[in-house]
Parts: structure tokens; C-alpha cells; sequence
């Protein structure tokens, strides 16, 4: 039997499903979680639950809206312990790992909180005598979010909690990878007041994704649509929600750069790279991918580098006593030896590596990869880092830049002016100046461009994603028209 049963959330009801699915345990291969398998009946219940919800809620003032979303920060806080298991028997988290995403996804629940009386307008001057025009933005609606399991907390909560504090209603179609996870976060919401219908939960087995996905973006009261994911996914997202003309919020893949430049602290750059490719086993969106050094410091940079992964073994993360723990299943392990295979078959040297037990995979560092390797150009997703030789800054950006992808990237340098100038010009949604290419904070704009998506999560930025932005006029004095 499963450690754990997941039910539907609709309505703020507990709800069975006619079947369920199961999620395996990557590392013991054990059943995980038993979740519902939501049907589109089950999804379009939520979705009109929802819209049944969105009035009231809607109606609420900032305070009372502020109030809730702080009593669900603490009602997160308090599943501590239920999010560390969950995180451990459905993705192979480390405990760090999984206490990390609890920290900042609370955090983004107060951020959001802090909000709801910042929602505001402008009178904009009218060439009409007597006329006051007014830019007002309001909640769109229904809002639709779809988040991943690699970071699971946090990608989930931050696809509710700005929507929220809008007035918007949410339905959270949950990871199949990670059912119970994302269900407790429903839950948290909920015991702090946020049921009714205010933020429903959708479970499903993988292979009714696309029927109950594309069911809810179809249905009217879907105002907006956020995505987390894959960009291969994030396209057929896209698509389906412009053929209803509805807006979508993409945060989708990456390959992110972090170049080091002749001028740089060489050992700092040494522990940000380490933290940025291999934090969660390179399972980040934000994961450093390519490390770009200009051939002044290229050696000793990757002697210094080796040395420095040569500490991070892979370990059982239920033991705790390694940094890196299990990589979420079987495919990634293949997917990182391929791109690893056709790196050392076209001339790269391995620096750091081994073979995978199970999921269980170390770190690996190649170095001189060059654009034509497949690990130069797609993502891993995995414990992978590709190291890359620049002749000098200029052919450093130009490296930076050879990607489809352009969500994070990072510039090392002692000159912090020209770091600025550097980033200015790598095309990307974020850039870190001698920090790592993983940072996320609740205050943020968060979010990427080229085919890592578009739209903004987090902060002020986030309010323009999740409202409506209305032009209404009043009239002051008799009209005067010329028929």
C-alpha cells in the first residue's frame, strides 16, 4: 500500500476520482503515493467551482485578502515535516533541498500578501473637457496553474499566491510526479480559510494530462493560464490558449551561461558555478549549464572546479549525509549519459563523473565542449555541466548568447562596471553579477524570454500577469457632440 492517498480538492471538498494512479518512489521503486485520477468531468467541477468562488472572493478587500493569504504562509510553514516526506518519497529530495522550497514558498505567500493594497490605477489626463479617465486593474477570473515537480513547492505556490491576492480564484493541476506534494499545498490553503472553491486541486494520471488540460483552458471561466515546464510543452500550452485568446504566463526551460572573465575571483566563481550546476542535481530551471571561461583563467579555473565537485558525492537522500541526492527517474540518468557520450565521442575530457546507481547519479564535468556537442545546446536537467573556452569577452557573449534559450545567466568579474555592461547585453530574462545563475527571491521578476517563455511570476510584476487592466471614464459636465 501507498505511504499516502491523494483526493481531489473541489469546492473546498474532499472528492474521490473513478480510478487512481500511482507515483513510485524514484529510489526505492516503491509506491509513493496513490492519487486520484481526475477525469475532465473532475476537472471542469473544479473549474466551476471555482467560478462559483470567483465573486466573493473577488469582492474582498485588500485586508481581508492579506489576512488569509498570511494564515496560509504559516499553515505552509506548519506541514514542515509532511512536505520533507512528501519530497523525499515522490523525487528523491534531499531534506535541505525540500526545507529550502518550504522557506521561500511561505515567504512568496507574505510577498503576495503585502499585495493586495498595491493593486492601484492612475487618472490619466482626458483632452475631453470635464472627462476623468481612469486606468483600473481588476481580477481577470478563473486562473488555471500547472506546475512542476522540481521545485515543487515553490512553483506551485507562486502559481497561486500572486492570483490570489489579485482576486482571482485558482485551480492547481498538480506534477504527476508529485501528487501528494502539491497536494498539501492545497491543503494549507484551504485550513487557512481558502476554500469554497477560492483554490481547488486536480490530480490526474499521466496519460489523461492532455484531455483533462485542455478541457480547462477551453472552459470560459479560465481567464488566464500559467505553465511551468518543458518548452516542448509550454508550446502546446500556448497554442491551445491562442485559440481561445487567452493569456498565458510561460516559464519554461534553459541553458543558462555563467561566463568567467580574465579579471574574475576565480574561487568565487568556482562556488557559485558548483552551487548553480549541481543544487538539486542541475534540476533547476535556473541550473548553470554551460560554464564559459575566457582561456587567461580557463585552467585554472577547471583545475580549481574539479577540485571543488571532487568534494559533492551522490548519496541515498534519506540518509542525508551527501549533497547531492536522487535525480527524479530513470530517464534523466539516460538522457545525461547520452549528452555526456556525445560530448567525450567528439573530443571533450571528462573532469568529474561515474556510474549511476540507479538514480543515483554523480556529478559530472566536461570539459571543452564545443557548439557542436549536443550538451552545449540542450538542456540536461540533470548533474551535468559543460565547461566552454572563450577567446576573450566579446566571443564570451557571443557563446552566451549561441542558445535557443534565455531564462538565467551569471558574469564573473572584479570590474563590476563592465560586469554590468556584459550583462546588458546577454540575452536573457536574469543576470546575476558575480552571484550564481540560481537565485530566486518572492519579490522578483521572475521569468525568461527567447524559448524559455514569456510573462513575469513574482512581486509587482506579477500583479500585471494576473489582472485585468480596464480604461473606465466618468463625465463631468453635458456632452457636446458633433451629431
Amino acid at each position: 500500500m501507498p505511504a499516502s492517498e491523494i483526493r481531489l480538492l473541489i469546492g473546498g471538498e474532499s472528492r474521490a476520482a473513478a480510478s487512481t494512479f500511482d507515483r513510485a518512489n524514484p529510489v526505492t521503486g516503491g509506491i509513493a503515493t496513490r492519487a486520484a485520477a481526475a477525469s475532465v468531468e473532475d476537472a471542469i467541477a473544479a473549474v466551476e467551482a471555482a467560478k462559483a468562488a470567483f465573486p466573493a472572493w473577488s469582492a474582498l478587500g485588500p485586508t481581508a485578502r492579506r489576512a488569509a493569504l498570511m494564515k496560509a504562509a504559516d499553515a505552509l510553514d506548519a506541514k514542515a515535516a509532511e512536505f520533507v516526506d512528501a519530497m523525499m518519497s515522490e523525487i528523491g529530495a534531499t531534506e535541505g533541498w525540500a526545507r529550502f522550497n518550504i522557506g521561500l514558498s511561505s515567504a512568496m505567500v507574505r510577498e503576495a500578501a503585502s499585495l493586495t493594497t498595491q493593486i492601484g490605477g492612475e487618472i490619466i489626463p482626458s483632452d475631453k473637457p470635464g472627462c476623468i479617465a481612469m486606468a483600473v486593474r481588476e481580477p481577470a477570473g478563473v486562473v488555471l496553474s500547472l506546475a512542476p515537480w522540481n521545485a515543487p513547492i515553490i512553483l506551485a505556490t507562486r502559481a497561486i499566491a500572486v492570483p490570489l491576492a489579485c482576486g482571482n480564484t485558482v485551480v492547481l493541476k498538480a506534477s504527476e510526479q508529485c501528487p501528494r506534494t502539491h497536494g498539501l499545498i492545497v491543503q494549507a490553503f484551504v485550513e487557512a480559510g481558502l476554500g469554497g472553491g477560492i483554490v481547488n486541486l486536480i490530480t490526474n494520471a499521466p496519460q489523461d494530462a492532455a484531455e483533462v488540460v485542455g478541457a480547462m483552458i477551453d472552459h470560459p471561466a479560465v481567464r488566464r493560464v500559467n505553465f511551468t515546464g518543458s518548452t516542448a510543452v509550454g508550446k502546446i500550452i500556448a497554442k491551445r490558449c491562442a485559440e481561445n485568446l487567452k493569456p498565458v504566463l510561460l516559464e519554461l526551460g534553459g541553458k543558462a551561461p555563467l561566463i568567467v572573465l580574465e579579471d574574475a575571483d576565480i574561487d568565487e566563481a568556482v562556488k557559485a558555478a558548483a552551487f548553480g550546476a549541481f543544487m538539486n542535481q542541475g534540476q533547476i530551471c535556473m541550473s548553470t549549464e554551460r560554464i564559459i571561461l575566457v582561456d587567461a583563467i580557463a585552467d585554472a579555473f577547471a583545475e580549481k572546479f574539479h577540485a571543488k565537485v571532487a568534494t559533492m558525492p551522490v548519496g541515498d537522500p534519506r540518509e542525508g549525509k551527501t549533497p547531492l541526492g536522487a535525480v527524479v527517474d530513470s530517464k534523466t540518468v539516460a538522457h545525461v549519459r547520452s549528452l555526456v557520450d556525445d560530448a567525450l565521442a567528439s573530443g571533450a575530457v571528462q573532469l568529474n563523473g561515474g556510474e549511476a546507481n540507479g538514480v543515483l547519479m554523480p556529478a559530472h564535468v566536461i570539459d571543452k565542449v564545443t557548439p557542436q556537442m549536443k550538451l552545449f545546446r540542450d538542456e540536461s536537467f540533470g548533474p551535468v555541466v559543460g565547461l566552454i573556452r572563450a577567446r576573450d569577452e566579446a566571443h564570451a557573449i557571443q557563446l552566451a548568447n549561441d542558445t535557443e534559450y534565455g531564462l538565467s545567466a551569471s558574469v564573473f568579474t572584479r570590474d563590476t562596471a563592465r560586469g554590468l555592461k556584459v550583462a546588458r547585453q546577454i540575452q536573457s530574462g536574469i543576470c546575476h553579477v558575480n552571484g550564481p545563475t540560481v537565485h530566486d527571491e518572492a519579490q522578483m521578476p521572475f521569468g525568461g524570454t527567447k524559448a524559455s517563455g514569456y510573462g513575469k511570476f513574482g512581486g509587482r510584476a506579477g500583479i500585471d500577469s494576473f489582472t485585468e487592466l480596464r480604461w473606465i471614464t466618468m463625465e463631468t459636465e453635458p456632452g457636446h457632440y458633433p451629431i
